[in-house]
């Protein structure tokens, strides 16, 4: 008598930029490479997928999708996109939208969906703000997983960025696992998806993570003197 087949892993799909593509460091030092061994590390049979791009914006990701979820039939779509559109100053209706689609095709796909936040500094005005709320806006509309913050517990430490203040170190890698993990273990689990902080809240203060003359700290490359337009140099 032949023995059953053995059941096929489960696949997470990641949809992010440089933060998520291990930019600068070791691919196998990088966040999703670190998940990949935890699930292992916990038995839990899921394969990551990890599709991000560095410099990619959330209309990049949204033209890419279709494909990815044609060829991998993701159970878990992880989107973290967006830093390049707020970096840009790329209109938040567009980002909103954008953002919303994705999350929408992946549902409908099967998948459940964790959407993954970022910050700009205050000193991009009230764009900042809306910028930070768009996040946890589309997971509460379109019933997502949230996580904040991606950079929470390490925009603060300059020991944990490389040379050019925006990209992460292989130091910082396990705590943006940590800080994915937060809202990724409950999916894996098979429990609803929920939301892990509203942005809006007030729990993670944007201005923690400026000086106070608004110069530059890691993980938000806006200083004094610096125009949106110079700014839309930058890319994660």
């Amino acid at each position: 008598m032949l023995a059953p087949a053995a059941q096929a892993a489960a696949t997470i799909l990641v949809f992010g930029d440089s933060l998520s593509a291990a930019y600068g460091i070791r691919q196998d030092a990088g966040w999703t490479s670190l998940l990949t061994q935890r699930l292992h590390e916990r038995k839990l049979d899921y394969n990551v997928i990890n599709a991000s791009i560095s410099g990619e914006t959330t209309s990049g990701g949204r033209a890419r999708l279709d494909a990815a979820l044609a060829k991998y039939a993701p159970r878990i779509v992880i989107i973290a996109l967006g830093a390049n559109d707020g970096l840009r100053g790329l209109p938040i209706s567009t980002m909103r939208d954008n953002l919303a689609a994705m999350t929408a095709r992946a549902q409908k796909n099967g998948a459940k969906v964790l959407i993954v936040g970022q910050r700009l500094p205050p000193n991009y005005g009230p764009y900042a703000q809306q910028f930070g709320q768009v996040f946890g806006e589309v997971a509460k509309a379109r019933h997502a997983a949230l996580v904040d913050f991606l950079l929470d517990g390490v925009a603060t430490r300059p020991e944990l960025f490389q040379a050019d203040n925006l990209h992460p170190t292989a130091a910082a890698q396990p705590r943006l696992l940590d800080n994915v993990w937060q809202g990724l273990a409950p999916l894996l689990m098979g429990t609803p998806a929920s939301r892990t902080r509203d942005p809006s809240d007030g729990t993670t203060s944007h201005s923690a993570r400026l000086r106070k003359d608004g110069s530059q700290v890691a993980g938000h490359p806006r200083g004094r003197g610096e125009t949106r337009e110079s700014l839309a140099r930058l890319s994660y």
